[in-house]
């Protein structure tokens, strides 16, 4: 199914316009079932919209923040998405949200991915918005070309909710949400920016080989177009 594509001027006008899209989604989700779940990205990408999404004016008490994926990291890490998420998200209005994490403090990655596993199912279903981004190899959340459990995590029937991910090129172990949770979602956004994650976009969406590109797992499975926000 082919995306939709959000072209914008500008980084802040981006972030300023998702933000009102997801603002606008999680309303909707609250309106029609009492409760919405948004699952959001790490990396640097997101933080000026999670900027604009948290002044937003939404029932946050009513929203259950999570992640697309983690690494095997506390929060109090550098590299923590959690620690992102805290500092720029769940800030003024939107600190009334739930946070749910995947870091645990199991004593390796695939024990911490099975308890993880058990909290993503007891949210409800499905997951309301799923925020995504995009590495230059082609991945996404923790979908890497050469991760270890890489069929696993892309395979459309796969029933577990979170997997463990290693891969020589990622650094820690992660923690990610497979491919059946993430494309759920009503609404899936592909957040990028600059004209070389444009090119790999390109690139991915020319081919098919999901285990070269894994982005193209979630074009290839997702029910509904995947909305892409773009900016130079």
């Amino acid at each position: 199914m082919s995306p939709e594509f959000h072209e914008f001027a500008d980084r802040s006008e981006l972030a300023e316009a998702l933000a009102d899209a997801v603002a606008e989604a999680l309303k909707a989700a609250i309106g029609a079932r009492g409760r919405a779940t948004l699952a959001v990205s790490g990396g640097s990408t997101p933080k000026a919209f999670f900027k604009a999404l948290s002044g937003k004016e939404l029932a946050w008490d009513q929203v259950t923040v999570t992640l697309i994926d983690e690494r095997f990291v506390p929060e109090t890490h550098e590299r923590s998405n959690q620690k992102l998420v805290v500092e720029n998200l769940l800030v003024g209005r939107a600190a009334r949200a739930r946070f749910v994490p995947l870091f645990n403090d199991a004593p390796d990655v695939h024990l911490a991915a099975d308890r993880a596993s058990g909290v993503i199912d007891a949210l409800p279903r499905p997951i309301d918005v799923a925020i995504l981004g995009l590495g230059t190899d082609g991945h996404t959340a923790s979908f890497f070309p050469d991760g270890d459990r890489l069929a696993e995590a892309i395979d459309p029937g796969m029933p577990t909710s979170v997997l463990s991910m290693e891969a020589p090129g990622a650094g820690e172990p992660r923690l990610t949400l497979t491919l059946p949770r993430i494309v759920e979602a009503p609404l899936v956004v592909l957040h990028i920016e600059g004209g070389e994650k444009r090119q790999v976009l390109d690139q991915a969406l020319a081919g098919e080989d999901a285990n070269d590109m894994p982005i193209r797992a979630v074009f290839a499975h997702a029910p509904a177009p995947i909305h892409i926000y773009w900016a130079p």
